[in-house]
Parts: C-alpha cells; sequence; structure tokens
C-alpha cells in the first residue's frame, strides 16, 4: 500500500512541477504573491474559527452540537489550508526563492 501512495505522491509532484516549470518569472511570481496572501488569508480565518471553538469549549452554555460543528470546521479548514500550503510550495520551489509580500495595508 505503502508504495502505491508513495507512487501516487511522486506522480502528483511531478505534474506540478510540469505545471509550474513552463513558466516566465514574472507568472510564477505573481502567482507566488497570489498564493501567500491567499494563505495568510486562510491562516486568518482559520485563527477565528479555532478561537470561536475554544471559547466555545469553556462556556458550559454551549451546546455539544454547536461545539461539533465549529470543530468539523475547523478541522476542514486545516484540509483546506494544508492543500493550499502545499501548492504554495511548489510554486515556490519552482520559483526558486520566496517574493517579498507586505502585509496588507503596508503597501
Amino acid at each position: 500500500m505503502n508504495d502505491v501512495s508513495s507512487f501516487e505522491a511522486s506522480h502528483e509532484r511531478n505534474e506540478s512541477e510540469s505545471r509550474y516549470s513552463s513558466m516566465q518569472k514574472s507568472e510564477l511570481e505573481a502567482l507566488a504573491v497570489s498564493a501567500i496572501r491567499e494563505h495568510r488569508r486562510l491562516l486568518a480565518a482559520d485563527e477565528a474559527v479555532y478561537e470561536e471553538w475554544n471559547r466555545g469549549t469553556a462556556d458550559p452554555s454551549v451546546s455539544s452540537a454547536v461545539l461539533k460543528s465549529l470543530q468539523d470546521e475547523h478541522l476542514a479548514r486545516q484540509k483546506k489550508s494544508e492543500a493550499q500550503q502545499e501548492e504554495l510550495s511548489e510554486i515556490i520551489d519552482a520559483l526558486g526563492y520566496v517574493p517579498d509580500v507586505p502585509l496588507d495595508g503596508e503597501e
């Protein structure tokens, strides 16, 4: 089983590398900047859901259904962030460096 998943991961990585390796540096940099901003946005949203979940666990008036919903939302967001982070990593690998991206409001 492990050999199959290793093969699939390698195959997916090769597809991504070929997808990004044909792009111009300027296109890759714009894509990387966009992906970095998206990653920051996802992290901030994930943190907000996590904090709400933490507050809910400390509040006995919050129902278990609400807590379960917040937990499920948090886990789903983690998976989405992980996938986006992997794509960002592939873009940066193809680009060869991490471009400077000012924080929002610092431009």
